[in-house]
């Protein structure tokens, strides 16, 4: 029986707790940390002659590209890739939240790319004297960026209820009568008499009926050294025995175990959100309206002023800037977080 099989059959509620720590990050559905380094590692390519073909920055820093047909649109071309390779996911999380009815950081950095993207895109046709090419490949090459490392830190954090998982053997030897069989864990009840030999994994939670061994428990409880264990010890789930056989009476199973209980501890400290994100989430809706009804004040005045061109170049000025001051967090502050020991969360449960 592959690992695989063996936490199915042993963790009937592993699919459950992995369902429920994707459905917290619904914005990153169909999102992986591949995608996310390819599209940095490709919109950084894309943005690095943006930004040196971009006239802003040869006048400030004092250089000429070289010229030839067609150099001038370089920065319109590569910029429109960028937006549509990298900023893409991001407008798409921001449809999902505006359908929801709760905008937050993927609404509020999509309306300052989408501005940035139209502005630079007029001025190319020659309705705006600016743009902002190169400002805004750049943007999006820095949040593709940052989520990546998002991505990754989930996906590490993740991996600890894997990770814990691999801990249970897969079969176990259960004595009946004078025989031993080796039966997949989920055969087993309380009650039944398992054999543990050296080296080999306990099964379950149970008592130790005969026998003498010492145990490493450091997996679970963080203590380095091995414990002894005779008759009439407790022994864990996933701990192993070594310097001698102990006959262990089952006394937890499945979802009862102290090994499953700290998966679900994991499981839910994954789901749960931190207050520092909370509050961020609840900032960038508040920061996505105010920059609306910013730009549409902006717009109405400068437009009945009489000064239309300034009028959108402010507009799109004040929607732009908004980015800078997202109150990014990120779900990688509450997977950084969640660096706890095994045995802090086994101490919990008990």
């Amino acid at each position: 029986m592959s690992h695989n099989d063996h936490e199915q059959a042993s963790e009937p509620h592993a699919d459950h707790k992995m369902s429920a720590i994707h459905g917290s990050h619904d914005r990153h559905a169909g999102h992986s940390v591949a995608m996310f380094r390819d599209k940095f590692w490709l919109s950084l390519a894309f943005t690095i002659p943006v930004v040196l073909w971009s006239t802003d920055v040869q006048h400030w820093l004092g250089y000429t590209t070289p010229s030839f047909p067609g150099s001038k649109f370089i920065p319109a071309i590569l910029g429109t890739v960028v937006f549509v390779y990298g900023g893409l996911v991001f407008i798409r999380g921001a449809s999902s939240e505006l359908a929801d009815h709760k905008p937050g950081m993927m609404a509020l950095i999509s309306l300052a790319i989408i501005v940035a993207f139209g502005t630079s895109l007029a001025a190319t046709f020659g309705l705006f004297e600016i743009d902002v090419w190169w400002e805004l490949a750049s943007l999006i090459t820095i949040m593709v960026l940052g989520h990546w490392l998002e991505m990754r830190a989930i996906s590490q954090a993740r991996g600890a209820l894997n990770a814990l998982a691999a801990l249970l053997p897969d079969t176990a030897e259960r004595e009946r009568g004078s025989e031993t069989q080796a039966v997949p864990l989920s055969d087993l009840r309380i009650g039944d008499i398992v054999l543990v030999r050296p080296g080999a994994r306990v099964p379950a939670d149970g008592t130790v009926v005969e026998g003498a061994a010492d145990v490493d428990e450091s997996m679970i409880t963080g203590e380095s050294k091995p414990l002894p264990k005779v008759a009439g010890s407790k022994v864990i789930a996933g701990t192993v025995v070594s310097g001698g056989s102990l006959r262990v009476s089952i006394t937890a199973i499945g979802d009862q175990t102290a090994l499953s209980g700290i998966m679900r501890l994991v499981a839910a400290a994954q789901a749960s959100g931190s207050r520092t994100q909370a509050l961020a989430d609840r900032a960038a809706a508040i920061l996505f309206y105010v920059a609306v009804a910013s730009g549409a004040i902006t717009f109405a005045y400068w437009w009945f002023s009489g000064d239309k061109e300034h009028a959108l170049i402010r507009t799109a000025t004040v929607l732009v800037i908004c980015l800078p001051a997202c109150p990014w967090s990120g779900d990688s502050t509450r997977h950084r977080n969640l660096d706890i020991t095994s045995g802090s969360l086994l101490r919990c449960r008990l």
